[in-house]
């Protein structure tokens, strides 16, 4: 799978994508992850990729021709022509919440493009007749999208065949079964005087795994109790819950 990042400060974004279970995915083939800086399409001896909004008030948009130019160059659309096969991105608070299903729903492209807005936003036909969908990653605001890139990228590409140690670790994270994730330990068993749960050292597997299932179910409903409205939950759950 291949990401393409266009923003105007690649920097930020490169260490990240060196490090961890990103450069190992990358070392190993199952994934690619490309920055472009949208200023090096930018026309002009300038390279100018902001100017002030018509009509007045604060803050800078960025400017149409160096996105289109980049995105176009990059992905090889010919200017006009219609949209890319690859979703075109737009990172920005005005657009659909990421969650993990939209994770999954992104991780069945073998090629996405995601495009850091900055400033006080895009011109809008940028979002008009270049992008195909927009994301947010909360309700609040960043000085730009490089941050939403990355979680973009981090959270599919755990999803990706082989890019986890462990092949089942992605269905057991928080939110991939619709619940929180139930609590870890690991060694040493007593710290401070606070034991790991018995069960946990019982070796009875089957025992362990009821006692998961429950504190995740627990657990969800201590904290975010709007997630059980939508999850799927067996009879078995229920008679946990009830527990």
């Amino acid at each position: 799978m291949r990401f393409d990042i266009f923003t105007l400060f690649p920097e930020v974004c490169a260490p990240y994508v060196q490090e961890s279970i990103l450069k190992r995915a990358q070392a190993a083939g199952l994934l690619e992850v490309q920055l472009h800086n949208i200023r090096d399409h930018a026309p002009g001896k300038h390279q100018v990729t902001d100017d002030e909004p018509y009509g007045g008030g604060g803050g800078m948009v960025m400017k149409p021709e160096p996105v289109f130019n980049a995105v176009e160059a990059v992905l090889g659309i010919e200017a006009g022509a219609a949209p890319a096969a690859a979703p075109v991105i737009l990172l920005t608070p005005q657009g659909r919440t990421f969650n993990q299903a939209i994770a999954y729903e992104l991780a069945q492209h073998e090629r996405i493009a995601l495009v850091c807005g900055r400033y006080e936003g895009f011109d809008e036909r940028i979002r008009e007749h270049l992008a195909t969908d927009e994301l947010s990653i909360g309700d609040y605001v960043l000085t730009g999208g490089e941050l939403a890139a990355l979680i973009v990228v981090d959270a599919v590409a755990r999803l990706l065949p082989g890019v986890l140690g462990d092949p089942t670790g992605a269905e057991d994270d928080s939110f991939a079964m619709g619940l929180l994730e139930y609590p870890h330990y690991t060694r040493p068993a007593e710290y401070r005087g606070w034991r790991v749960p018995d069960i946990l050292v019982s070796g009875d597997h089957a025992k362990v795994a009821r006692w998961r299932r429950q504190q995740a179910l627990q657990r969800t409903r201590r904290r975010r109790p709007d997630l059980l409205d939508r999850a799927e939950l067996t009879d078995a759950d229920r008679k946990l819950l009830g527990e």
